[in-house]
């Protein structure tokens, strides 16, 4: 609930300062301009219910940033939360006067706060200060909201599209609106000398005096002391907080490298990592919105609160399954152990909404491995480019075939193939597909045999195998190097029937199953009973010489 009110509250004053700024920029073109812009703006924001957004949207935005200084327990934030805290806190103070002699004037002295009022204010019978003053407030309230803008919308799959447009689009409107402002500014400066306008300028708005202007510049003072002493009473807060745990009972959080932490019941996972100097994975900042933070609780599970509606939802987008909560979220009230399940180095990638199985599922897919035949002899025999050269043909053309059947290419090994059929249909589908990539792939192997003929002291041969069982598949390796792969007892077998076909002299050897599956009479091809090094029982497989000799899948 608090992060909801948060982001509602802060894409409202986000709105708000947007549009100000806007508005600001229309002083590139005339003071008249600025005053029809206002006229807009203020039709948006100066009703019941822009009022009520508005100001109900600071209070509660400018509370959750002092429950934010007192909640972490470690205040080792990044430096874009550092520079959006302090912000967020400063612009309350930078902008208490602006909005005291802008809309509390009009409130509270029916004073006309148009744009010639604040810009002679602030150009003609202020300073330097005042101009200063006016900008630091937009630009920190502009800063302020744009970093907590980038911190959520760095979590949609959009965002790395469109980042750069939106960072341009962050900078161009701060410095068109004091260009605006400045220009303006000048306009004002100008038409000021003449004593007629000015005469008639102030009687139109009407700027406070007297005790107006007193109780106007006592409600500013207020809110800077309110300011301060909200961050004084938060700091105040945790060190009493402190004091207080220190009689408390604790709890113990364990982590697999043995590191432990004792900390207060009540403190979540990722505080707790934090204080432990354990890395711990948090792209969001502990937000709760990006499930990078996420442990499996190996022990103590029992004793944890449920998961919150926000958690719980995060929880959902992903598939977690049992015992895996958010570290940023869950707050164990008794001694627990858990591991991390993503690197300390995770980016956003690993927050977007994926498949389920990229984290690790079993499931029945078809699994085709590919070799080409005496490549070493022909790469002994040519020179190192014409050899990559010829590879890289090669694996256009398999590749082409695996992912035009619908397959996915798990990875090229030396001059090999290996590809998963199945892994988003089912196993059937996945072995429909298996039989239609073999016979893509010898048409392919074809079409390159006869552009490179000229190249080739003889044709390029490919052996083919295909299985079909349960395996273990999801995201696996290190680094730069993690990719969706398979393992397991089936794919081991189909490695070994892809090696059988050096032995049968063929092009293709799949498992009968595949070929019952995929729907593929080859009753008129031999078939074997093939006994594969690791398994007490042996496979029934077919051979066929070509794969160009494959029959069309009957549908029946």
């Amino acid at each position: 609930m608090v992060r909801r009110i948060r982001l509602i509250t802060g894409l409202v004053l986000f709105v708000y300062v947007a549009t100000h700024l806007t508005n600001h920029s229309l002083g590139l073109f005339s003071l008249q301009a600025m005053e029809d812009g206002r006229a807009w703006f203020l039709l948006l924001w100066r009703n019941p219910l822009g009022t009520t957004a508005l100001y109900a949207s600071l209070i509660a935005h400018f509370a959750l940033a002092l429950w934010a200084i007192y909640a972490r327990r470690r205040l080792d934030y990044s430096p874009g939360e550092i520079a959006q805290l302090l912000l967020g806190v400063a612009v309350p103070a930078l902008l208490a006067q602006h909005i005291v002699g802008t809309r509390g004037a009009h409130e509270l002295a029916g004073t006309a706060d148009s744009y010639a009022y604040v810009l002679l204010a602030h150009f003609r019978f202020g300073g330097p200060a005042d101009v200063w003053l006016q900008s630091a407030g937009l630009l920190a309230a502009w800063i302020h909201g744009s970093i907590g803008l980038a911190y959520w919308l760095r979590l949609k799959p959009f965002f790395q599209r469109w980042q750069y447009v939106l960072f341009a689009a962050a900078l161009l409107l701060p410095v068109l609106s004091l260009l605006g402002y400045v220009n303006a500014g000048r306009d004002v400066l100008a038409l000021a000398q003449d004593s007629a306008w000015r005469r008639a300028a102030l009687a139109a708005i009407g700027p406070p005096t007297g005790d107006t202007l007193r109780l106007l510049l006592a409600v500013r003072d207020s809110v800077w002391w309110i300011v301060g002493g909200g961050v004084a009473l938060a700091l105040a807060a945790r060190l009493i907080r402190q004091v207080a745990e220190r009689n408390r009972n604790i709890i113990r959080i364990v982590y697999p490298d043995g590191a432990a932490i004792n900390v207060p019941p009540g403190t979540t996972i990722l505080d707790a990592s934090r204080l432990a100097r354990v890395p711990h994975a948090s792209v969001c900042g502990g937000r709760g919105r990006c499930s990078t933070c996420r442990v499996r609780v190996t022990a103590g599970a029992e004793g944890l609160p449920a998961p919150g509606a926000d958690e719980q939802r995060v929880l959902d987008r992903i598939e977690a399954p049992p015992h895996v909560r958010l570290a940023c979220q869950t707050r164990p009230l008794g001694d627990i152990a858990v591991m991390p399940l993503l690197p300390p180095t995770a980016t956003v990638r690993e927050s977007f909404t994926r498949p389920g199985y990229l984290r690790g599922q079993e499931r029945e897919i078809a699994i085709l491995f590919a070799d080409l035949r005496d490549f070493t002899r022909f790469s002994e025999r040519k020179l190192p480019y014409d050899v990559v050269f010829v590879l890289n043909r090669y694996f256009a053309g398999m590749g082409a075939a695996v992912e035009s059947a619908g397959g996915h290419l798990d990875k090229f090994i030396g001059d090999g193939v290996m590809a998963l059929f199945g892994i988003e249909s089912d196993i059937v589908t996945g072995c429909r597909q298996a039989v239609d990539a073999a016979r893509a792939m010898g048409k392919k192997l074809d079409e390159l045999n006869r552009s490179l003929e000229h190249d080739l002291d003889e044709p390029l041969r490919i052996g083919i195998g295909i299985h079909a069982g349960h395996a273990i598949i999801g995201e696996m390796g290190y680094g730069q190097a993690t990719s969706l792969t398979a393992v397991g007892d089936a794919v081991n077998t189909a490695s070994r029937i892809e090696a059988m076909t050096k032995e049968y002299a063929a092009q293709l050897v799949l498992s009968e199953d595949v070929a019952d599956k995929a729907g593929v009479d080859l009753s008129g091809f031999p078939a074997h009973e093939l006994a594969v090094r690791g398994r007490s029982e042996p496979i029934r497989a077919i051979v066929v010489a070509r794969t160009a000799d494959l029959p069309p899948r009957h549908t029946a």
